[in-house]
């Protein structure tokens, strides 16, 4: 990652406890809940397993492949539900900007010989196309923004009985169980982990 080991070991440890805390979540609650808690955990421990700096662990070659094949599936069974819309959509939104950064990232793409990681290198640049990692930084830049607003004190609102309609900053959905502040912080987290990603396209 850009800014040395340390920020990769920070960024990795904030999206494998983000992955835990999902998991967490995905003992409990309505099948739908649980179901959007377990792609949660997927993309959390996802992004850890990408965030680990490269002078620790090098993947093979081959790794990069099976992320996208891994997260390409998670879009696809994410695509139905995101024409509902809600967090649906965030959720295909997400896997298929893990599935880029996997291919932009893979050696064989990049032309790199350092493995996968190096395109978190500083002196890498290549494999990203720039317009589409644009897009996507601006989307997680919003995202990021309407999740840390909903954290300001008197932002929350829901009934009684549960949220205001599921729905969660800027649209994408808050949290349904019992701590909604819990899952909107986790996914602050792992927006702005992504963010952090695209940066080194």
């Amino acid at each position: 990652m850009h800014g040395g080991a340390l920020t990769g070991w920070l960024l990795m440890a904030l999206c494998a406890v983000s992955g835990a805390y999902c998991l967490l979540r995905a003992r409990s609650g309505t099948p739908r809940e649980r179901r959007t808690a377990r792609s949660e955990a997927l993309m959390g421990f996802g992004m850890a397993a990408m965030a680990v700096p490269a002078a620790v662990l090098s993947p093979p070659d081959w790794a990069w492949a099976v992320y996208a094949a891994l997260f390409g599936v998670a879009a696809l069974r994410a695509l139905l539900p995101a024409l509902r819309g809600g967090h649906h959509l965030h959720h295909l939104v997400g896997s298929l900007a893990m599935v880029y950064m996997a291919v932009a990232m893979a050696p064989a793409i990049t032309g790199s010989g350092g493995g996968g990681h190096a395109g978190h290198g500083a002196a890498a640049g290549a494999g990203g196309l720039p317009l589409l990692t644009g897009a996507l930084l601006v989307y997680y830049a919003f995202y990021v923004l309407g999740s840390a607003g909903r954290l300001l004190p008197g932002t929350v609102l829901a009934p009684a009985g549960g949220t205001a309609g599921g729905r969660g900053p800027g649209g994408f959905g808050g949290g349904t169980d019992g701590r909604p502040e819990l899952t909107t912080a986790c996914r602050l987290t792992m927006g702005i982990g992504m963010f952090a990603m695209l940066l080194t396209l």
